[in-house]
Formats: C-alpha cells, sequence, structure tokens
C-alpha cells in the first residue's frame, strides 16, 4: 500500500491543515497565559507560589478531563464532532476568560479551555494520522505540531504587541494600575475567540476519519474518503488493511479493560513513558515561567516579553526542519539527538545559575533548548503516539496517553515554583537534565522506528496479527 502512486496532496492537505487548527489553538491557549502573567497576577493580587502555581496549572486540570474524555467519547461519536466541540469550547472560554470579573471565574474557564486543549491534543494528530498515507504520515502528523507552534508564536507576538512597555522600576501598584494592569492582559486572551470560530466553521467541510468509519460499520464511506486520498486502488487495498486488523466483535465497541492485555500493556506502557517524558523533559517552564527564567537572569519585563518572542520563532523554524526530516532521517535517531542534546543544555544552564552568571548566555542555552526539543520531543513524540496503538484500541489507548501527558504537565507546571523556591534554579535544571539523560535510555531501548510503514503494519509488528 506504500508503494509510489498519485496522491490527491491538495485534498490531504486541506484536510490536514483545517484539523491541525486544533493544534494552533492548543498552542495559543496553552502559552498566552505566559504573556499575561505578569498582569493579570496583579490584578487578582496572586502573592502565594500556591496561587500562582493554580493560576498556571488549572487549565492542565481541564487538559485531563479532555483527555480522559476524549478516548470513550470520539470512539462513540467520531474524531470529527469531538473536534467541533473543541473548537466551541476555544471560542467561548477565550471570550470569557478576557471579561472574568474575578479569580474564580478566571480559573473556571482556564479549566474549561483545558478540556478543548486536552480534546484537540488528543484528536487532531489522530485524525491526521488515520487518513494520510504512510510514506509521509509522520510530515502530516507533524503539521500538526507546526500550528502548536504557530499558535504558540501567535500567543507571544499577541503579549508583545498588546503590552503597553512596562516603566524600569515600575511597582506592582504601578503596573495594577496601569493599561496592561486592567485591560492589555484580557485583550490577549480575548484574541483566541477569532481562530477558535474559524476553526469550528471549517471542521463542517471535513470528513470523517476513514479507520473510526470502518471501525463502526461504514466502510463504503469510509472507501469513498480513502478513493479521494489516493485513488480506487489505494482504497481498495487500505480497506482491506483496516479490515484484518479489526474483527466483528471490535466493530463499534470501546473496551478499556482491552488495553490491559498482556501484548498491548507493553506498547501502553511505551505511549505514556514518551508522553510524561515530553513534558519532565522541563523545556515547558520556559513557556509558563519565562518572567521568572529570564528575570533571574538579569532581563527586564520588557526584554523578558522580547526573549519569549525570539524562542518561538526558534521553535517555529525547528519545527519546520523535523517536518523535513521526520519521513527521512526517522522519528527514533531524532528523539535520541534531541533527548542527549537537551541533557547537555539544561546542565549547562543550571550550573550558568549555580554560579551566579547572567546575561545573554542564558538566552542561547534557552533558544538552544528550544531548537533541540522543537526537532525532536515536540513532534516526533505526538506522530509515535499516533502510530504505535492498534486500530481498535487507538482511540482509547491515545485518550490514557494523553492523560498522562497533561497530569505530568500538570505536575511539571506546578511544581516549579517550588522546587525553584526549594532548590534554586540550579537544582532544578539539573533534575531536568537527569530525566532528558533516562529518557534518551529508554528510547534507545524500547522504541521502535516506524517510519515508511503502515499503522496496520506497525500493529502487526508492535503486538501480532
Amino acid at each position: 500500500m506504500d508503494e509510489p502512486r498519485a496522491y490527491n496532496m491538495r485534498y490531504i492537505w486541506g484536510v490536514t491543515l483545517v484539523s491541525a487548527m486544533g493544534g494552533l489553538l492548543f498552542g495559543y491557549d496553552w502559552v498566552v497565559i505566559g504573556g499575561a502573567k505578569p498582569f493579570y497576577e496583579k490584578f487578582f493580587n496572586l502573592t502565594t507560589p500556591s496561587q500562582v502555581g493554580w493560576a498556571m496549572s488549572s487549565a492542565l486540570i481541564g487538559c485531563l478531563a479532555g483527555a480522559l474524555l476524549s478516548g470513550g467519547l470520539s470512539d462513540r461519536f467520531g474524531r470529527k464532532r469531538l473536534l467541533l466541540l473543541a473548537a466551541f469550547l476555544f471560542t467561548g472560554t477565550g471570550i470569557f476568560t478576557a471579561l472574568a470579573p474575578s479569580f474564580t471565574v478566571f480559573v473556571g474557564n482556564r479549566l474549561l479551555g483545558g478540556v478543548a486543549i486536552g480534546l484537540a491534543s488528543n484528536l487532531s494528530p489522530m485524525y491526521i494520522a488515520e487518513l494520510s498515507p504512510a510514506s509521509m504520515r509522520g510530515r502530516f502528523v507533524s503539521v500538526n505540531q507546526l500550528t502548536i507552534v504557530i499558535g504558540i508564536l501567535a500567543a507571544q507576538l499577541a503579549n508583545w504587541l498588546i503590552a503597553e512597555p512596562v516603566p524600569a522600576g515600575a511597582t506592582p501598584a504601578e503596573i495594577l494600575a496601569s493599561w496592561n494592569g486592567q485591560t492589555g492582559w484580557r485583550w490577549m486572551f480575548g484574541a483566541e475567540a477569532v481562530p477558535a470560530i474559524l476553526f469550528f466553521l471549517l471542521m463542517f467541510l471535513v470528513p470523517e476519519s476513514p479507520r473510526w468509519l470502518v471501525k463502526n460499520g461504514r466502510a463504503a464511506d469510509a472507501g469513498r474518503i480513502l478513493a479521494k486520498v489516493g485513488g480506487p486502488g489505494f482504497a481498495a487495498e487500505a480497506l482491506a488493511d483496516i479490515r484484518a486488523t479489526l474483527d466483528a466483535g471490535d466493530i463499534g465497541r470501546v473496551r478499556f479493560r482491552d488495553l490491559f492485555e498482556p501484548v498491548l500493556k507493553k506498547v501502553l506502557l511505551i505511549g505514556i513513558v514518551l508522553a510524561v517524558y515530553q513534558q519532565w523533559c522541563g523545556i515547558n517552564v520556559i513557556f509558563y515561567y519565562a518572567q521568572e527564567i529570564f528575570t533571574a537572569a538579569g532581563y527586564g519585563v520588557n526584554d523578558v516579553l522580547f526573549n519569549i518572542v525570539i524562542t518561538g520563532a526558534v521553535n517555529l523554524i525547528f519545527t519546520l526542519i523535523a517536518i523535513r526530516f521526520v519521513d527521512r532521517l526517522g522519528r527514533k535517531p531524532l528523539m535520541l539527538a534531541g533527548s542527549a542534546g537537551l541533557a547537555v543544555v539544561f546542565g549547562l544552564v543550571g550550573a550558568s545559575y549555580a554560579l551566579h552568571s547572567r546575561g545573554l548566555h542564558i538566552l542561547i542555552l534557552v533558544v538552544t533548548a528550544m531548537a533541540l526539543y522543537a526537532l525532536s520531543l515536540a513532534p516526533v513524540t505526538w506522530v509515535l503516539l499516533s502510530e504505535i496503538f492498534p486500530n481498535r484500541i487507538r482511540g482509547a489507548a491515545m485518550s490514557v496517553s494523553t492523560f498522562a501527558l497533561w497530569a505530568a504537565c500538570f505536575v511539571l507546571t506546578y511544581t516549579f515554583p517550588h522546587l525553584s523556591k526549594g532548590l534554586g534554579p540550579a537544582g532544578t535544571f539539573w533534575i531536568y537534565a537527569g530525566i532528558s539523560v533516562f529518557g534518551f535510555l529508554f528510547i534507545r531501548s524500547r522504541v521502535r522506528e516506524t517510519k515508511g510503514k503502515t499503522l496496520e503494519g506497525i500493529e502487526r509488528e508492535l503486538v501480532g496479527p
């Protein structure tokens, strides 16, 4: 099924870009809070590490709920309907977070926005993988990561452009009384509604996942969609391959207990470890706590916002490079290179803080870490998670893995202020360096290469016929 053939690239790209808008909104909603942080904290008078950590991590509780719900609901109602729900939630929470009169309302909307992130982070890459030809699946699934990065950069640019310059030495009271402290941070959140509405409308134009259709007894509809992707011959081969991995008892059924079958537990463990490692490598504290990291390195508020934009631009550039090479070099080499590089860079960041060395080199190290992450763990983890699970339990297994990812992200985000206070920035980054070493060893010993293989071929290789 993977020999050279004439694929309808316009159709595949169109469906991929629309569904990947879930990634764009995921990235925007996930990161916008970092730039708004200096201002909404003053508005809501957040002073303790627990208050600060809850404000930053509350969306991640919603992510856990969205990820957990997405598996069973998407297997029952389809990938498309759940992505429509995510678009609706992104729209509403962007508006109502911006209008929040109290910290309770603010957190409530962050929680619901997190549900949308949990849905989109699980469903967008899975949907793209289920539609894409094997030889270019890595490239198309990585497009979802590209849109996440574009969303991150859009949030960083929006924060930088919306915020008015903060005078050097401004007191907390002056920041609170400023336009930034009263209104600016609200526009940062509200801007999300524009792409969210567009995503909602465009999702009506894309088809349902062909593999979900076959699993739910609608093979004829799946065949028409697959024919649009690669012609009648491709459709016939794909349908036969999909049917071979499903038996009659699996059609339309969602059974989480199947994940605990001995052969499936091994694959699920790999997915969970990869998902947790992508978060615990520590790179995401740069998105959430850039203010603290760059302030500790000697930068002021205005410089911090500009430095965040630099990291976002680097993230975008190296994600584009990853898309180019993920189907050429393969998943495993990129993951190993990124893990080794992050271990070294975070070790150096920790050493810089330990030696009280401040300045430009901290920015360079952070940018280097961002480049390594964008080239490896950021896109390739999602590619692998969308590939390694069998057809009959892919929704449930992706749901569990994505739940583990967001649980790990919550732990990382909530503990960083406490770790930084207790161990200092140096000790905290050394912990992340050690985790990167563990990730390198795990990937080298347990992860198999999947490039160029059909989803059904990967399934036979990992769990047997």
